[in-house]
């Protein structure tokens, strides 16, 4: 199975001591998010977990024990850096502090285990086509030769986002071609491998490709695997990407990033955040007497069979 850690919090920056505690302790309990009761516990160890998948916009705060994950496991990582600051994004170092973080991190994982995330792309009044592909151009030109590929997407129009940004401006499927094809001649300047992510749009006549940002061609090709190659429930409408369980919980991101999905309000976030206990098998606060813990299952993705060219009949 892959474990995610970074889809519904951004767990490296704000839970790195309590994530690396749980590698170490070997299990992790998950609360279900809509059946609060509900727990399921997820073993962590090399023959239960196929690969580890991090996303997270700063990962400063687990550099110097990232071995502690890394000797032992298969590992992808998401790095998100966009060109808004502190408006939209209140709590995410600066671009440049952030590039130089994705670069120590290249020293320890490898370019071939890192994937830029340039998204979600939005518009306002502020952050316009052009200042996206100026920004863009200026990061690409640093990046491009210490990662594996950049994943970008439009910006989904979640109905909070009404509420949290009513600034935000729609864009229309001439701007997204107009910026697509901004995107696709940076990559191609910069020789930059740059696909789409969860979209249905197909800007590949602009050089980018359609794919999902977590397959098992990408997962296996930067950790020199196989994975078989299987049909997936997609996690929501034009996900490409294969199954994956993930240990966070919404509500729980300090970051206050406005556009959002994971957290209802920054407010609930932080109130969340005081509950953390780094040493519990879980990510906000106790077990509960009245919780039913399942064991759930994790079955490889590996194919044993490809390394030695064995066929079965």
């Amino acid at each position: 199975m892959i474990i995610n850690t970074g889809g519904r919090t951004d767990t490296v920056q704000y839970y790195s001591d309590w994530l690396l505690n749980r590698f170490k302790e070997g299990f992790v309990y998950v609360r279900n998010p809509l059946f609060v009761h509900k727990v399921t516990r997820y073993d962590l160890t090399p023959d239960k977990v196929d690969c580890v998948v991090f996303c997270s916009k700063n990962y400063s705060p687990i550099l110097d024990r990232l071995h502690e994950i890394t000797d032992r496991f298969n590992t992808y990582f998401h790095y998100t850096i966009t060109a808004y600051g502190t408006d939209i994004e209140p709590n995410v170092p600066p671009i440049e502090q952030s590039i130089e973080t994705l670069l120590k991190l290249e020293k320890i994982v490898g370019k071939n285990r890192i994937a830029w995330r340039y998204d979600p792309v939005l518009l306002t009044k502020k952050y316009t086509i052009k200042r996206h592909l100026e920004t863009f151009d200026a990061m690409a030109k640093q990046l491009s030769p210490h990662i594996d590929r950049c994943i970008f997407s439009f910006v989904y129009p979640y109905k909070k986002l009404s509420v949290n940004m009513p600034e935000l401006i729609p864009v229309s499927e001439k701007e997204k071609m107009l910026l697509a094809k901004g995107l696709g001649e940076i990559s191609k300047k910069y020789n930059l491998y740059t696909q789409t992510c969860a979209t249905g749009e197909d800007f590949e006549k602009f050089g980018i490709h359609h794919s999902g940002c977590m397959t098992s061609d990408i997962v296996g090709n930067a950790n020199s695997i196989r994975l078989k190659n299987l049909k997936h429930k997609p996690l929501r409408k034009d996900c490409g990407c294969m199954e994956s369980r993930d240990i966070g919980a919404y509500d729980t991101c300090p970051n206050g990033c406005r556009y959002c999905y994971a957290n209802s309000t920054p407010k609930k976030a932080i109130e969340n955040y005081k509950t953390h206990n780094p040493n519990s098998p879980i990510l906000l606060g106790e077990l509960k007497d009245t919780d039913i813990i399942q064991q759930g299952q994790q079955k490889s993705f590996i194919d044993k069979y490809a390394d030695n060219n064995l066929k079965l009949f």
